[in-house]
């Protein structure tokens, strides 16, 4: 959002602007959980075990938001080691999860006000459901969200129209009046595909620049600049 105001693009879904926002979904890492350094240690300790090197952090970085096993698939030599990957980089990220991954500063507050308005809210992120939880619990939101897509969710993961689909479908909830709030270009191409408003957050691994060609409806610089716009 420019100079803390919320701003539509302008030719986004002209036939969404009219409704207002009464569902709300969010992605997890990078949006709402803080967990970019839980994750790029895990892919550290993963390719210094199985590989014997460890790229720049950009290699990883580029694949957040898209499921793990796509990431791990493009890096293994085989299946056998994709597996031998992932069971290290789970390890890792269960053993250092609650040290390296909290909600970032502001974010608490926006949800719980959401929740406490009646907005409905769903979570569609690319994690698995087991680590989605994990990262809920890690928040103290478990309570909050009527919906819950994980990557094992469905057969389709972002940047697919199906995770966002699948969350109003649980909700109850019409494309014309949800709006996905997300950190990465894969949740923007998903929010888009699936015809719902979109929001991108600044705070996450994502640049301005990598996310302004999926044309988001709203830009936020700030968890506070959320309420700006989603509160009825």
């Amino acid at each position: 959002m420019y100079a803390g105001a919320a701003e539509e693009v302008s030719g986004c879904y002209p036939a969404a602007m009219a409704h207002p926002i009464r569902t709300v979904l969010f992605d997890l890492d990078g949006t709402l959980l803080d967990s970019i350094e839980l994750i790029l240690g895990g892919f550290r300790e993963m390719m210094r075990r199985h590989h014997g090197e460890v790229p720049q952090d950009d290699v990883w970085l580029r694949g957040i938001g898209t499921p793990l096993a796509k990431q791990i698939a493009e890096l293994a030599t085989d299946a056998e080691q994709a597996e031998a990957m992932r069971e290290t980089f789970a390890a890792y990220n269960v053993a250092n999860h609650d040290a390296f991954a909290g909600p970032y500063s502001g974010v608490t507050e926006v949800v719980e006000t959401l929740h406490a308005a009646g907005i409905n809210l769903g979570i569609v992120t690319s994690k698995r459901r087991i680590g989605a939880f994990r990262g809920l619990r890690r928040m103290g939101m478990t309570d909050w969200f009527g919906a819950v897509v994980a990557a094992d969710d469905v057969e389709r993961p972002k940047p697919h129209a199906q995770p966002v689909h699948q969350a109003l479908d649980l909700l109850g909830a019409d494309a014309a009046s949800a709006v996905f709030i997300g950190d990465s270009t894969h949740d923007m191409e998903s929010g888009r595909a699936a015809g719902v408003r979109t929001g991108a957050v600044l705070w996450g691994p994502f640049t301005r620049a990598s996310l302004a060609v999926h044309e988001p409806t709203w830009w936020f610089d700030h968890p506070d600049e959320l309420l700006s716009v989603l509160m009825p």
